[in-house]
């Protein structure tokens, strides 16, 4: 009886035996080099895993970035100040200030702009849009019904209460989701560096917005004629545009509009 079993226990240990060596021996074989500078990025990441770099998450946005697939400012969460570690590691320099952010161009509140009817539908942008184009007069103003709050992966966007949605710049990790289910295309992406800007997006003509906004642009290009820079102001389509490329942050493109619409 006690010969078989020590031939189990014999045979059973044999078969460890050999297979431990075996998978030694495939480990070594078959084993992944890892970058040590993928290790290094990943721990200056903030570890969100947000996929907003475009990437499945910081491993892999990591691999990318040694493999030079990604740039070294691709996390859109950490910003200049992580994208200046990613950099230092790979002893390269980043360039700042490239970062792009939400931002709601109207300032078309219930005091300031029309409305075409009282609307008492779903509260959703989206919705109310396919009502005749929505409430709002003014074709290109923010509905204010918060579309753009519900897609928002990093709460960044809320309702003011009075007509208008709320973006938090330093909050946006410009993912960009926003832009994409508002029906009126009224939020946009600009440079976080960008101070001055048209907050508007209407291209109907100077009377048309006047009726309709207190505060939209009317095309009038009193803001190009002061701007000393040129090139830096564009009006097409009657509404004005800034080139933060070549704006200098002056300001006088801001004193000079008639309706405010500049900020």
């Amino acid at each position: 009886m006690i010969e078989p079993v020590i031939n189990s226990v014999l045979t059973l240990s044999g078969i460890g035996l050999v297979s431990g060596l075996g998978l030694g021996i495939a480990a070594k074989k078959f084993a992944v080099f890892v970058d040590p500078r993928v290790l290094a990025i990943e721990q200056v990441l903030p570890s969100a895993n947000c996929g907003a770099c475009g990437f499945a998450g910081c491993h892999n946005f990591a691999e990318s970035v040694v493999t030079g697939k990604a740039d070294v400012s691709g996390c859109l969460v950490g910003k200049d100040a992580v994208a200046q570690k990613v950099a230092a590691v790979m002893g390269i320099e980043a360039k700042t200030g490239q970062f792009m952010v939400a931002r709601l161009l109207c300032q078309g509140d219930d005091c300031k702009a029309e409305r075409k009817y009282h609307y008492l539908g779903i509260q959703d942008c989206k919705a109310a849009s396919l009502l005749a184009g929505g409430d709002k007069a003014c074709a290109y103003g923010c509905l204010g019904l918060g579309s753009c709050v519900g897609v928002c992966p990093v709460n960044a966007i809320s309702l003011n209460g009075n007509g208008l949605v709320k973006v938090d710049e330093a909050k946006c990790i410009g993912c960009k989701k926003c832009t994409l289910v508002c029906p009126r295309k009224v939020i946009q992406m600009v440079p976080a560096a960008q101070e001055v800007t048209v907050l508007c997006n209407s291209v109907d003509k100077g009377p048309v917005v006047k009726k309709n906004c207190q505060i939209g642009c009317i095309g009038c290009a009193l803001c190009k004629k002061a701007c000393p820079v040129e090139g830096a102001i564009v009006v097409e389509n009657f509404l004005a545009r800034i080139n933060p490329q070549l704006c200098d942050r002056c300001k006088k493109c801001v004193a000079k509009c008639p309706t405010h619409a500049i900020i």
